[in-house]
């Protein structure tokens, strides 16, 4: 058996990791994390609701934050991805029977179907730090490519 040695990977953090608690965890699977470049929010999905979900909490305040009109009892939700200030939530839904990829916004409360149509699989959104942009993996034929879609922002 040959010994491995690490050499650039020596003490990197100044704590162990943690599992914070104040709604952030529970006892369904909780996934996708997603950071806002401020540091403020995390944006994640979970099972928690026995339904898929995006939730999003507050890690300055340690508290989940209301998001109104996102989540639907028929659907699940999926894959969230954040703006720079956590305004606006890029996520995966089948609330049409198959998967879409939306943006939520915080301030107004609405969702924004971005793939109404596009025919296929779509999967893994991601957004600019304004908003404006955003990027998903889309399969037509069997290939999987990515598409990159300006979005008006008021």
């Amino acid at each position: 058996m040959v010994g491995l040695t690490a050499t650039g990977c020596v003490n990197q953090f100044t704590s162990p990791p943690q599992i914070i608690t104040g709604g952030l965890n529970s006892n369904r699977p909780d996934e996708f994390p997603a950071y806002s470049s401020d540091g403020r929010y995390l944006a994640f999905a979970s099972d928690r609701n026995r339904s898929r979900d995006i939730f999003l909490y507050n890690l300055q305040e340690r508290r989940l934050i209301d998001l109104p009109n996102l989540n639907r009892r028929d659907s699940s939700q999926d894959q969230p991805a954040l703006s720079a200030d956590g305004r606006f939530i890029a996520y995966l839904s089948n609330e049409r029977g198959k998967s879409d990829i939306l943006v939520y916004d915080r301030q107004s409360q609405r969702s924004q179907l971005l793939t109404a149509g596009v025919r296929g699989s779509v999967r893994h959104p991601t957004i600019t730090g304004d908003g404006r942009y955003v990027a998903y993996e889309t399969s037509q034929l069997g290939q999987w490519h990515i598409v990159i879609v300006e979005r008006d922002i008021e």
